[in-house]
């Protein structure tokens, strides 16, 4: 079983037990998905809110934004087969730092956060857990056969959520 290792702007999904895993998250947010059913689940790394902003961008990489991002996720998922809607799928958010400074007028983490948010409610998908805010870069691993999101820190020992 080999990790799934994503960066900024990408998702992926894991049906055979491997860990899927995003390092320093700054102001983006994880989002991870996990279908108990099926022992899968699904991870994004989202840097911004919304892909009006660069449409383009959206379609070619749907993972940089928080519309388009969860949309293929979800896409993905059931591709698979995880019946995203109907199951007791759980939603874990981890991320969405204010690393720049407190003055930072644009407060990028708290913008993905909200947006994240926002579709999570339309789609009636419910977070079980979050780890979101504060002022730190962290890393994610989901492992699909349990649900469970290790999360990890500069500093600071590994915890899960």
């Amino acid at each position: 079983m080999d990790k799934i290792l994503l960066g900024i702007g990408e998702f992926g999904v894991s049906t055979d037990g491997s860990p899927i895993r995003t390092q320093g998250l700054g102001s983006c947010v994880a989002i991870s998905l996990w279908c108990p059913g099926m022992k899968a689940a699904g991870l994004a790394q989202i840097a911004l809110p919304e892909s009006r902003i660069n449409p383009g961008k959206g379609k070619e990489k749907p993972g940089y934004f928080a519309d388009t991002g969860m949309a293929a996720l979800i896409a993905e998922l059931e591709h698979r087969g995880c019946e995203v809607f109907k199951e007791e799928t759980e939603v874990k958010l981890i991320g969405g730092a204010e690393v720049m400074n407190s003055n930072d007028v644009f407060n990028i983490g708290a913008h993905n956060i909200t947006a994240v948010r926002r579709i999570l409610g339309q789609h009636k998908l419910r977070v079980v857990a979050e780890d979101v805010g504060g002022h730190s870069s962290k890393s994610v691993t989901v492992f699909p056969k349990t649900g469970d999101a290790m999360l990890s820190c500069p500093g600071l020992k590994e915890w899960y959520i």
